[in-house]
């Protein structure tokens, strides 16, 4: 990573966590070629998307490469089964 990478890969992590949809969940950062790239597993396609929105409105980001997983999984929705 070269010296002009550092202070814009904390700028990224930085605007990952002050966001509160992304709050208890790893998002991996990776600069390859000019683009960041995003990596990690949320549990909604919504966190997903914010968190590349994220990161693409941090200056002298040019190109988001969006690689998180969704796994349902992760969340618990707390919805109840209702028989119709």
């Amino acid at each position: 990573m070269s010296d002009a990478a550092g202070p814009l890969t904390e700028r990224i992590d930085s605007a990952i966590h002050r966001s509160p949809y992304l709050v208890g969940h790893t998002v991996r950062i990776e600069m390859r070629a000019g683009r960041v790239v995003l990596s990690g597993v949320v549990p909604s396609f919504y966190q997903k998307q914010i968190a590349q929105e994220v990161v693409r409105s941090v200056e002298g980001v040019e190109r988001v490469d969006n690689q998180l997983q969704v796994d349902w999984s992760e969340t618990s929705l707390g919805w109840a089964e209702t028989v119709v």
